[in-house]
């Protein structure tokens, strides 16, 4: 059986909020979800963030050149930062925007690991024939209700991606494996340091590469977006120059790293 390959993609950096937002039902939806751990929303951080929600990424992802027309038969959202207002079930809501007959659901719970283990998902999806189309699609936004070291620490910005993975056989990048990785250089075990395997590393990445490696540093400003942010827009690119791409990043919160292996067909 033909893997699963990316063929198609779309990214958005730093939107402006286009959704109206009721601050009142906000306040008074976190007030109900935090009251029992004694606490309380802190108002003006609401009021004074971006409040960009994740229905407004997706819906303006899934219009994009080349992802509309998409007819997954999985859809999986992906994300560390919860939504600001959960009102909105996004992964169906990508579905009804995408043909309907997908199945969907998300994947959080795990930091920046979440796109990692969706991709692992949509494999033994396809392996199991019950998914010859995915549609990924890897959504943060940055404005919570209370102090966040991640967030106020660090220059996040909203952002989203999608990835369109096909059974095809050939001019994509072909998925070859993702996971947990003990390391960097443990991913790029078994793959030459020829200057045709490119490694992409998210911003949290300190740990060395090993000489003879194309290298490409995700921009700051993603947590869990990072290095999918820079495959989107990069992926014909490199496609067409490199063998094998490798994506790595590690999670600032819990020292764990991850990695992505893309191959050129």
């Amino acid at each position: 059986m033909t893997g699963l390959a990316l063929t198609a993609a779309a990214s958005l950096r730093a939107p402006v909020s286009t959704e109206a937002f009721d601050e009142d039902l906000a306040v008074s939806f976190f007030r109900d979800l935090l009251g029992p751990f004694g606490t309380k929303p802190d108002e003006e951080r609401l009021r004074a963030g971006t409040r960009v929600q994740h229905r407004q990424l997706a819906e303006t992802l899934a219009a994009a050149d080349g992802i509309r027309g998409s007819r997954p038969q999985l859809v999986v959202v992906a994300h560390a930062l919860p939504d600001l207002v959960p009102f909105t079930a996004v992964a169906p809501l990508l579905t009804e925007r995408l043909g309907g007959a997908a199945t969907c659901f998300a994947i959080s719970e795990q930091g920046l690991a979440a796109p990692f283990t969706a991709l692992r998902v949509a494999t033994a999806y396809h392996r199991s024939a019950r998914a010859d189309e995915v549609l990924l699609a890897v959504l943060e936004q940055t404005t919570v209700p209370q102090p966040f070291p991640l967030v106020d620490e660090n220059p996040l910005i909203d952002s989203g991606v999608v990835l369109t993975l096909s059974a095809t056989d050939a001019g994509a990048l072909a998925l070859d494996r993702a996971g947990f990785s003990a390391s960097v250089a443990d991913a790029l075990a078994g793959y030459d340091a020829d200057g045709r395997t490119l490694v992409v590393l998210g911003s949290w990445v300190d740990a060395p590469v090993p000489g003879g490696y194309a290298v490409h540093r995700a921009e700051p400003g993603g947590y869990c977006t990072g290095v999918w942010l820079e495959l989107a827009e990069n992926w014909q690119d490199w496609h067409r120059k490199y063998r094998t791409v490798v994506l790595c990043d590690t999670d600032p919160r819990d020292g764990r790293t991850c990695a992505a292996v893309f191959t050129a067909r």
